[in-house]
């Protein structure tokens, strides 16, 4: 269980910040930006949670919440070349069942859906819009872990959880749009 008596310590203000295993990263490496990111789209996430708060897509929301806490701690726990990215007691890694979950939702989801004709546009009914901005920054925070995948071994889960995210909240913000009735198509070239 964490337990934080204090929420400053100082021991960022010269710039770094520190990691699972006690060694400290400048707050701009690649790896600090990644994990910032992936904060940055749970609490998007947490956004477009309550606009479908006591329906069936709350739930699975906090699921992915708590997940993206787990991937967190996966980023801010280097791993050497060959690591084989195994959890353990002292180590939380992103894993396989994790992956599984969300493909197994993706395909629920889309099971629910008229095939897309068109591409839509990020809106429609308010919880829909606040889905597709969370997609958006599921999206910048994968490219920020792409990032620190070239310089740093990465956890191969933790960048298929990333990918399939992105994929889940689009499938359930068509859902969140009556079943993709109410998605906004795009008409190419419409105001030329």
């Amino acid at each position: 269980m964490v337990k934080l008596n204090t929420i400053y310590t100082r021991t960022g203000d010269d710039g770094t910040t520190g990691l699972v295993d006690g060694s400290r990263a400048a707050k701009h490496s690649a790896r600090i930006d990644a994990i910032g990111v992936v904060d940055e789209a749970n609490s998007a996430i947490g956004f477009a949670a309550i606009a479908v708060a006591g329906g069936p897509l709350a739930e699975p929301l906090y699921r992915v919440q708590n997940d993206l806490f787990d991937l967190g701690a996966d980023l801010a726990t280097p791993a050497e070349e060959g690591d084989d990215f195994a959890p353990s007691e002292m180590v939380l890694r992103i894993v396989s069942a994790q992956v599984e979950w969300l493909e197994s939702a993706i395909d629920a989801a889309t099971d629910q859906l008229e095939p897309l004709t068109s591409f839509i546009l990020p809106g429609g009914s308010e919880a829909a819009a606040r889905l597709h901005l969370a997609r958006a920054a599921v999206r910048r925070a994968e490219r920020s872990m792409v990032a620190m995948a070239e310089t740093t071994p990465a956890n191969p889960q933790a960048m298929a959880y990333i990918n399939r995210l992105s994929d889940y909240l689009f499938v359930i913000a068509r859902l969140a749009n009556d079943g993709g009735k109410a998605d906004v198509k795009w008409i190419p070239g419409e105001n030329r």
